[in-house]
């Protein structure tokens, strides 16, 4: 992971709050982009949800492919996205393939060159002012644990950092 892949992440994510710029789908791809960047992964490897306006529920921003498919409600008792909320701490799970977990969201076909299930992932709350409004994920996906890298404590730092600099931004989506 390189400084200069973070500073992309930095600058444009700060180019977005400092403009006051609408965070929509093409802002967002962007970002997940530019974050697939630092950690070596694909675009569709990065995840944005935004806790919803009652709070009930987890939305996916990115990838976009997702946004239809349904919501996380807050009462599950499986999915890391909504313990990530709930527990306000950043996490890595390297072996998340043997992990219970609804894999729904997992069968949607994001990429038409490959379809692989998540063997590795990170998540981290996106907290303003006190408050979570969501989380980020990246993951790393394949057709065998072995065949992913795992995330490092560093990674997680990294992730954390970029979820940091997010806070602000997030506010700014256009539904």
């Amino acid at each position: 992971m390189s400084a200069s892949a973070l500073a992309e992440v930095a600058t444009l994510i700060n180019g977005i709050v400092h403009r006051g710029t609408k965070l929509d789908a093409g802002n967002l791809g962007k970002i997940a982009e530019a974050v697939g960047h630092v950690f070596s992964v694909h675009a569709d490897e990065v995840a944005v949800l935004a806790l919803t306006a009652d709070e009930g529920f987890l939305r996916f921003r990115v990838p976009e492919q997702l946004q239809t498919v349904g919501q996380i409600p807050m009462t599950s008792n499986t999915a890391l996205a909504v313990r990530t909320v709930r527990e306000r701490r950043a996490e890595i799970i390297n072996h998340f393939n043997i992990v219970r977990h609804a894999s729904v969201f997992e069968g949607v076909r994001l990429n038409e060159q490959r379809h692989e299930p998540i063997q590795k992932i990170m998540s981290a709350p996106i907290v303003s002012g006190g408050k979570v409004l969501g989380v980020l994920q990246v993951s790393r996906k394949a057709k065998m644990a072995r065949g992913a890298k795992d995330f490092s404590p560093h990674d997680l730092k990294q992730l954390v950092s970029i979820s940091d600099l997010l806070a602000p931004a997030l506010p700014l989506w256009q539904e």
